[in-house]
This record gives structure tokens, sequence and C-alpha cells, in this order.
């Protein structure tokens, strides 16, 4: 049996994802741009910086997965969490279209067509090569003793406790607490 995946085996779900990865990763560099130079113009702005960085640096990464996603043959990727969260989390720096795609994205990797895609993909490791399944090996059971310890009983029954002493200082009839 041959693993390889063609292009013809990719679901639909897997393509939008990497089209709208690409798409926000584009928006994210431009967004990213755009507002690192708006806020340049003031010192508050220059405080800001850090929340105009994410929407750059997440917009290089986006073009970089969604290049490994749609490419022909496909390279072996796992969904990217990751790069999903962050897309939502780029409603701080104000882009509304970043976080719909982060969320899209993560509804689309829960798919079973999907899960199932990826799951194939990182199976092959050279293309032609067969690969089987690996199967985890079946747990070990504990070996038994040999001897199993013995705890002797002892031959009488131990002695009656005596009843506590009471406390003269406590009246009778009231409990301590």
């Amino acid at each position: 049996m041959n693993t390889q995946i063609s292009s013809q085996e990719k679901p639909n779900l897997v393509t939008v994802v990497a089209v709208m990865t690409l798409v926000s990763g584009i928006v994210n560099l431009f967004w990213g741009l755009i507002a690192t130079g708006a806020v340049m113009v003031t010192l508050v702005g220059i405080i800001c910086i850090p929340l105009t960085i994410l929407p750059t640096m997440l917009g290089v990464f986006e073009l970089i997965y969604a290049a490994k996603l749609l490419s022909n043959p496909p390279q072996p990727v796992q969904p990217s969490i990751s790069i999903a969260i962050l897309e939502i989390a780029c409603i701080l720096a104000g882009n509304v279209f970043s976080m719909v795609v982060g969320v899209l994205a993560l509804v689309f990797y829960n798919d079973l067509a999907v899960k199932d895609y990826f799951a194939r993909l990182n199976r092959t490791s050279t293309p032609g090569q067969n690969v089987e399944p690996v199967t985890p090996p079946a747990p070990a059971s504990f070996p038994k003793p040999e001897v199993e310890p013995v705890i002797p009983e002892p031959a009488t029954a131990p002695p009656e406790e005596s009843p506590a002493p009471e406390n003269p200082k406590t009246p009778r009839g009231r409990k301590v607490a």
C-alpha cells in the first residue's frame, strides 16, 4: 500500500484553511506595518508597539504555513493551532478579520476529514516508501514475586485498653471541643 498523498486527496477544508491563512497573513503584514507607522508618531504609541508587532510577525508565519499547506506535493505539517490562537489574539490590534480566520481554522481542524488528512500526511516519511502503522507494544505485566511476604499473626489477642482518665477541670456532662 502506497501512503503517498496526492493533491486530489486533499480535503476542501484543508484548502480553505490554507487560503484563509494566506489571505490573513497578507492582511496581517499590511495591518502591522500600517499600525506600526501610525503609533510611531506619539509617545503613547511607542509604548503600544508590541501590540503592532504581533500582526506583523504572525503574518510572516501565516505565509510560511499557508505555503506548506498549498504545496504540491504536500509537505508533512501538523494543524497549527498556535497560529489560529494568535490570529484570534490579533483582536487586540483591532484586526477582526484575522480573529474570524482563527476561529474558523480551529473549527475546521476538528473536522474528521481534516484530522484524517493530517494523520495520513504525517505518516509518510519519504515519497514512494511503504509505511506500516506503528502499534505500541503490549504493556508488560508485573512479575509476581517468587515468595509472597508473610506477616506473622500474634498468638494472643491484644489486651483491652483501659478508658482514658477524666480531666478534673472539666465538669461532668459537658463535652470538650
